[in-house]
């Protein structure tokens, strides 16, 4: 029988999850997905996660714990209701890869070996839905000296590459990743900067809507130069990869510190701005290591915006830039369909990190095994 894993994903947008279930054909044709759930957090649970990754505050440890069981809940409900869809037994499922919730990213940093953070209970999972689970995907490379981040490009590789052919793929989430893949099959891959996590939490404050439809209302406003120009100074955008980040960097009291000597800004004008900078940091990147790229395949929730999308066209001309969709995998689900691929390359002992992308000493087995 074809195996099947599950790939359970909430990003640095902190919308929700997404979870997939997806079979690995046996005789090597590409992964048919057989279900796609999203479930949006509560609004409280978003809340607290978001206060963990940026403020922290009295009784952290006791607080992180219950959120990690919050969204190991949330989670299980996202299973169940792929089994149910698919008409699927959960005995059938081999495995289920959980990525967590990031709330504190820092890799090599403070001791030179720094740490990664993802919010979950595994073995509750493993508990609710009686499948084995598949955590703590990061920790195993920056042990080995990586970056932990990010982890996609490898899957990029697998379900993307063409033989020949350059072609960069550009996670739109909270922040901003890109894979690079070269015609001589190299690989490359870092994030770039923010993307959703500032653009949302910037319409959330002025106009109380989850995110920017569209982009419409960054299409309303103008560009701010200035505003641009301070953005961009940031060193972050001239580090060389590898390279990660978080809200750790890109929060709402850096947005806040550049805009001090901004007050007199129209909001729409900070959204046009902030849509500006991801789609002026992504092209950059993309021009300094892959400019033979021949097409930019976009996933993740900014590939739903027309806006963005426009921007990075307008900022790459010649390349033509669309949606996974052409490649024949929605770009909501590309994230998840990730994890389901590492779950699934665990349980066959394969390496899943590229030392190209992260850093690390060498390519290592990621995850650790929580039996059902």
């Amino acid at each position: 029988m074809n195996e099947r894993s599950i790939g359970l994903m909430s990003g640095t947008s902190l919308d929700g999850v997404d979870g997939v279930l997806v079979e690995w054909p046996e005789d090597g044709t590409p992964l048919r997905v057989l279900a796609h759930v999203h479930r949006p957090f509560d609004e409280a649970l978003r809340l607290e996660l978001l206060a963990l990754n940026t403020r922290g505050g009295s009784d952290e440890l006791h607080r992180a714990a219950l959120a990690g069981n919050a969204v190991a809940q949330r989670y299980a409900e996202v299973v169940q209701a792929l089994l149910g869809s698919a008409s699927v037994e959960a005995a059938s499922v081999a495995a289920i890869g959980a990525h967590g919730q990031t709330v504190r990213h820092q890799p090599l940093a403070f001791d030179g070996n720094g740490y990664t953070l993802q919010l979950n209970n595994p073995a509750l999972l493993a508990e609710r839905t009686g499948i084995d689970v598949v955590a703590d995907l990061r920790s195993r490379d920056l042990a080995a000296g990586g970056q932990g981040a990010p982890l996609v490009p490898a899957f990029h590789r697998a379900v993307f590459a063409r033989s020949g052919e350059a072609v960069a793929v550009l996670n739109l989430g909270g922040i901003a990743n890109l894979t690079l893949l070269g015609a001589d099959g190299s690989v490359l891959g870092f994030d770039c900067g923010p993307a959703n996590a500032l653009l949302d939490h910037w319409v959330q404050r002025h106009r109380g809507e989850p995110f920017d439809r569209d982009g419409q209302w960054a299409a309303s406003g103008r560009v701010d130069d200035a505003l641009l120009a301070a953005l961009q100074s940031e060193p972050y955008f001239d580090l060389p990869p590898p390279k990660s980040t978080g809200r750790d960097l890109f929060h709402a009291q850096w947005l806040a510190q550049h805009l001090a000597a901004q007050a007199s800004l129209a909001p729409a004008d900070v959204q046009a701005t902030l849509a500006e900078l991801t789609a002026w940091a992504c092209a950059r990147e993309l021009r300094r290591h892959l400019a033979d790229a021949r097409q930019l395949l976009v996933c993740g929730g900014g590939a739903f915006s027309g806006h963005l999308m426009a921007r990075l066209a307008a900022h790459l001309p010649g390349v033509p830039v669309g949606s996974t969709a052409q490649r024949g995998l929605p770009p909501d689900q590309v994230e998840a369909c990730a994890f389901a691929w590492l779950a699934r390359a665990f349980l066959h002992r394969e390496p899943a990190s590229l030392p190209s992308v992260t850093g690390a000493r060498g390519a290592r087995v990621l995850g650790a095994l929580y039996p059902r």
